[in-house]
């Protein structure tokens, strides 16, 4: 009615005016929990995750809860960049560790992976100690028995090789036992590459780096 030439606004005589205190509101305001829209946004400007995964963190406060203190974790003097580490707790945090949580029907804070303890698997990643896969086998472990990765590590003996030349001698053999995939690759086929990376990695159960190993398999057919 607004519109109405007939119809006018006038104050409640029985309401009174309230004169609000700027420094109750500003109290008021610093006891307030930083709100999920304020926290994708900084999720997003401050770690560059992704709107989509960010959204996703913040759906469950304990999981972004997890994952701010998991990536506190970081020694950045090692890892280098901040955000680098961010991204990978989210990459663990969305993929692998989700998925074991849903087909346990269990929530975040029923894990028996700290945030702490993800990111000293993610430093083994870093460092070259694990290879990619070597990690989810390790994080397997951790998510049934709440190990910690080095421990695990240790136990199993599952340290990366990276030395080219333990490498090196691996490749050479590898070429010598499948002169057929040496020949499809100089022919053109690209999937010879990948029959001899799978024979180097299981000849070394999985530990040599898979990075060094295209490297030097490429290096010896060209």
């Amino acid at each position: 009615k607004e519109y109405a030439h007939d119809y006018r606004y006038f104050p409640e005589p029985d309401l009174p005016a309230m004169k609000i205190d700027p420094a109750w509101i500003a109290e008021i305001r610093a006891r307030l929990p930083e709100l999920p829209e304020a926290r994708v946004e900084r999720f997003i400007s401050s770690f560059g995750l992704q709107p989509k995964d960010s959204d996703t963190l913040v759906n469950n406060k304990a999981m972004a809860d997890f994952f701010e203190e998991a990536v506190a974790c970081n020694n950045i003097s090692k890892n280098g960049e901040a955000g680098k580490r961010a991204r990978d707790v989210g990459v663990w945090l969305l993929g692998d560790f989700l998925q074991h949580l849903n087909a346990a029907g269990e929530d975040i804070g029923q894990a028996k992976i700290s945030p702490s303890g993800l990111s000293q698997l993610i430093d083994l990643i870093d460092d070259n100690t694990l290879s990619g896969k070597m990690a989810k086998d390790v994080f397997q472990e951790m998510y049934e028995t709440g190990k910690a990765a080095s421990d695990i590590v240790k136990d199993r003996g599952l340290v990366q090789i990276t030395d080219s030349g333990e490498i090196s001698t691996v490749v050479d053999e590898a070429l010598a036992q499948n002169p057929q995939a040496v020949a499809d690759f100089a022919a053109g086929n690209a999937r010879a590459l990948g029959f001899l990376v799978g024979q180097v990695m299981k000849a070394t159960r999985g530990k040599a780096n898979p990075a060094k190993v295209n490297e030097l398999l490429k290096e010896r057919m060209q």
